[in-house]
């Protein structure tokens, strides 16, 4: 994926898509295209193939989450950054869990914003994972039965090295590369090694999913050390 990616902006608000459009391309990004709707996101997407969705959360008519769904059951490769009004907003968890590679707040500033269009074009995650932490605290372990995870949850977690597993769960913790290095002796280049074959081996998109999947399988607990 380029690091000047082709772009969807994808919100009803008219004014929005606008700016976002404005912000863009006068920092050299490529806006391919708009729409107003769900409907109309998955249809451009699909005749567009931006590297980057800007997918508005909340939209009339279909939304942005099973927009989100839709574009990335057709397009694997395409990544998708949601955009909402509330950071902790329970429909951006959803979003994650859908493969979503992180969210912006409408009122981010022009450089933010292009900086995480480019990031997310690299095929990084956009969210810190202090945040995504912070999301899946709150709403995903609410939702979740208390115990050990369902049989056949994640059962891949079975392919994992003792050393991944290790690894997922300080990930699922909100450490950085840098820190895990540190937590655990290694170089970052051999912990980047580990975090790949981890997203290799759970068919996972990005950092948001590896967090998401380490509360999910009970890795990691809210509110845990």
């Amino acid at each position: 994926m380029n690091a000047t990616p082709r772009v969807l902006i994808a919100d009803d608000q008219e004014l929005v898509r606008v700016g976002f459009r404005l912000i863009l391309t006068a920092r050299g990004i490529d806006v391919a295209g708009e729409a107003a709707d769900g409907g109309q996101a998955v249809e451009q997407a699909r005749r567009l193939a931006p590297d980057v969705v800007l997918m508005d959360i909340r939209m009339p008519g279909m939304d942005g989450l099973e927009a989100t769904r839709r574009v990335l059951a057709h397009d694997p490769h395409c990544r998708v950054i949601m955009l909402t009004t509330f950071d902790l907003d329970r429909y951006v968890y959803a979003a994650l869990t859908l493969g979503a590679s992180g969210f912006l707040l409408k009122d981010v500033t022009a450089e933010h914003l292009a900086a995480a269009v480019r990031l997310v074009g690299t095929g990084d995650a956009l969210l810190a994972p202090s945040i995504t932490r912070r999301l899946v605290e709150r709403f995903a372990a609410s939702d979740r039965v208390p115990g050990p995870p369902p049989a056949g949850a994640h059962a891949d977690l079975a392919t994992l090295t003792p050393r991944e597993l290790e690894v997922l769960t300080l990930m699922g913790k909100g450490l950085s590369n840098a820190e895990l290095a540190y937590a655990l002796t290694l170089s970052e280049a051999t912990v980047k090694t580990h975090v790949a074959r981890i997203f290799t081996k759970l068919a996972l998109r990005d950092r948001a999913q590896a967090v998401v999947v380490a509360y999910e399988t009970g890795l990691v607990t809210p509110g845990g050390d």
